[in-house]
């Protein structure tokens, strides 16, 4: 395994299953935090190192380190392995996807923005979806015809049980507090804001070629995504929330030994299902137009990138993110794409104008 991203959330759960499967990890990448890398390295001893700077080489235990995309890259095709798991964060992660679609690997993909940027350049490529959304979803439609809806759920997120009024004064640590999940810093943010909702649908889209998909706010956490069929009939997908499970569906062929607890129906809270407030989450608002123009998500993705650096780093409050995205949109437009050197154009034309 190829695992670029091996520090966060997705890559300390990865790692996990892999020592449990005594999976051969060939490859480890990471953006600054050197210390929890060494500590794989010591543990999985990889053929191959990247991290995100040059100037930190030399902190990494390890004697042939690369750096930047260009390491990443070098990595992809010096490394045998056919197997990459992508869970760097953000736009960041697109050229890796680009380039293992390129050398023919499969690619088990939780760098869902690969997908909203870029998606129909990535036609073709092997994927293994890694969000619990998407992997349930997998696993619901394999056979299955006659398809009529799908849809995916969210938590709420960190705010689901504030009042709208209240979200002009919360702070980054409201924010992380996420009621169901152990995440990443910025899939929290996009979770409280329902902008990770709005790419896991286009993801979605990419991923099954279907583009009747909605969402719906399941507090718990329990049912991950649901299948209506013209008959009438409809199927869900039930589990803890946990990503190993999702993880572990793209990494193991033998699903031989338990990965979480089961769910005991018996001992099950009741569970509702609620549509998503567009007052409470306007970025949701954009996903029947996005559905429409998927390019959108080029420029709905760097602004959203931005708003929550800028939120992240308090220069913004939490509703500015959304009000980013829309300022974006309204100066943009649909972008005219026919190359997918214009997806890093117009990202970087997008970032450009919100920095200034």
């Amino acid at each position: 395994m190829i695992l670029f991203g091996s520090t966060g959330s997705i890559g300390v759960n990865a790692l996990k299953l892999a020592a449990l499967k005594n999976i051969r990890v060939s490859a480890l990448a990471c953006g600054d935090n050197i210390t929890l890398l060494n500590k794989q390295i010591e543990q999985f001893k990889p053929q191959f190192v990247a991290i995100k700077d040059a100037k930190n080489k030399h902190l990494v235990k390890h004697d042939r380190v690369f750096a930047s995309q260009e390491g990443l890259e070098q990595i992809l095709k010096e490394c045998e392995d056919e197997f990459l798991l992508n869970a760097i964060v953000g736009f960041a992660g697109l050229k890796s996807t680009l380039k293992a679609k390129e050398l023919g690997k499969s690619i088990a993909l939780a760098n869902k923005e690969s997908l909203v940027v870029a998606g129909r350049f990535l036609k073709g490529a092997r994927f293994l979806p890694i969000d619990s959304e998407h992997a349930a979803l997998k696993f619901l439609l394999e056979g299955k015809k006659n398809l009529a809806k799908l849809y995916i759920t969210a938590s709420g997120g960190a705010f689901y049980k504030h009042k709208i009024k209240d979200l002009k004064h919360v702070s980054v640590k409201d924010a992380l507090k996420h009621p169901n999940w152990d995440m990443g810093v910025k899939i929290t943010i996009d979770s409280a804001t329902m902008a990770n909702k709005l790419f896991e649908i286009i993801e979605a889209y990419h991923l099954y070629g279907f583009k009747n998909i909605d969402a719906l706010i399941e507090p718990k956490s329990l049912v991950h995504a649901m299948c209506e069929f013209k008959n009438g009939a409809s199927t869900a997908y039930f589990s803890r929330s946990d990503m190993k499970l999702a993880i572990s569906d793209a990494m193991l062929k033998k699903h031989d030994v338990p990965i979480l607890e089961t769910v005991d129906f018996t001992k099950m809270p009741a569970l509702k299902f609620h549509k998503i407030s567009i007052k409470k989450y306007p970025i949701f608002k954009l996903k029947d137009e996005l559905l429409k123009e998927p390019d959108l998500g080029i420029i709905i993705n760097a602004a959203n990138e931005i708003g929550v650096q800028n939120f992240l780093e308090n220069k913004k409050g939490f509703l500015d993110i959304a009000s980013c995205i829309f300022k974006a949109l309204d100066h943009f437009g649909v972008p005219k794409i026919s190359c997918i050197e214009e997806v890093f154009e117009y990202d970087f034309k997008t970032r450009e104008y919100l920095r200034s």
